[in-house]
C-alpha cells in the first residue's frame, strides 16, 4: 500500500509589529522594502537604518526635507556601503537603542528601535489627525530616538539629526522652512 507523504505548509512565526496597519499605501512600501533589504544584507531583523535607507530612496517629500542639497545623497551613500563596510558590525546583532527592551522572541523581523519607530509615526500621525502615517511621520519618528543606527548614519554622513528633527517637525505643522 502506498503511503502518501503529507506536506504540512510552514508558516512564518507571527510578526509582532504589522508595518502596514496605520502607514499610507507608500509607506507599507516602504516597510516591506526595509525588510526585503534585511533579507537580501543577511540581516535577520530589520532596523531603523534600513527603514531610513528605504524611506529616502522612496519619498520625495522625505528628500526635501534634508533642504534638497548633497545630503540624501551622502546618507544613500554611507548606507549602500552597509554590506561591506561599516554596517559588517551590526550584522547578526540586534538593534538595541533603549526605544524598547530587548528582543524577547528571536523570530520577530524588526528590531525594537524600528518597531517603536514604525509605532511612534504612526502615534503622531493619529495626533495630528491623520488616518494613516507618511514618510515625513516615519522620518520624525526616526530622529527622535537618538541612539538608534538611523540617527548614527545620519551623523556618520554629516547630517544633524536635531537639525532634520526640527525641520520635519515644521512641514508636518505646515511650516515648510524656505
Amino acid at each position: 500500500m502506498h503511503n502518501p507523504t503529507r506536506w504540512i505548509p510552514v508558516q512564518a512565526p507571527p510578526n509582532p509589529v504589522e508595518p502596514a496597519a496605520g502607514l499610507t499605501p507608500e509607506m507599507a512600501a516602504v516597510a516591506t522594502g526595509a525588510r526585503r533589504r534585511a533579507v537580501r544584507d543577511g540581516d535577520r531583523h530589520t532596523d531603523t537604518a534600513h527603514l531610513l535607507h528605504s524611506l529616502i530612496e522612496s519619498d520625495s517629500e522625505v528628500r526635501e526635507a534634508f533642504d534638497d542639497g548633497p545630503r540624501p545623497a551622502r546618507v544613500l551613500g554611507y548606507l549602500v556601503q552597509r554590506s561591506i563596510g561599516y554596517g559588517l558590525r551590526w550584522q547578526g546583532v540586534p538593534e538595541r537603542s533603549g526605544a524598547l527592551p530587548a528582543l524577547q522572541d528571536t523570530a520577530d523581523l524588526w528590531s525594537p528601535s524600528a518597531a517603536a519607530a514604525l509605532a511612534r509615526a504612526v502615534r503622531g500621525a493619529g495626533l495630528r489627525g491623520e488616518p494613516r502615517a507618511g514618510g515625513l511621520d516615519l522620518l520624525a519618528a526616526l530622529v527622535a530616538d537618538r541612539q538608534c543606527r538611523a540617527v548614527e548614519v545620519l551623523e556618520h554622513a554629516g547630517v544633524d539629526a536635531a537639525w532634520l528633527a526640527g525641520r520635519t517637525a515644521d512641514r508636518l505643522a505646515g511650516a515648510v522652512p524656505g
